[in-house]
């Protein structure tokens, strides 16, 4: 039961839903859209939170999200999704910085464009 990966959802209680997933002692988190509906304090709180959860308990998180600025806060490695097919990976600041196929290209100038 140890080795199946935790799911976490965003909503109103991030926070609660985390004390009570750590204290089953996962060592995979999945989080889908984490970030999602809260304002922007809440969120860098939250974030923050997150960063020393992984860093001070050595877990691994899975963060499925569309929000470029929480992937470049969170993730070390990348995975770029079309139509349920993996069309870009690597180094997060890499494949952000340098996005080498169309659909990341298309999706980094979007988040770019205000």
């Amino acid at each position: 039961m140890d080795d199946l990966p935790v799911t976490f959802s965003g909503g109103m209680q991030q926070r609660l839903q985390l004390a009570r997933v750590l204290v089953t002692r996962p060592r995979l988190i999945l989080m889908d859209e984490p970030t999602g509906g809260l304002d922007v304090s809440v969120q860098a709180r939250l974030l923050d939170l997150l960063r020393s959860l992984v860093r001070n308990f050595h877990l691994s998180v899975i963060v499925v999200t569309h929000d470029l600025g929480v992937v470049r806060l969170l993730a070390h490695r990348l995975l770029v999704m079309q139509q349920g097919q993996v069309v870009e990976s690597g180094l997060t600041d890499q494949v952000l910085d340098d996005p080498q196929h169309p659909f990341t290209q298309l999706l980094v100038s979007a988040a770019l464009t205000p």
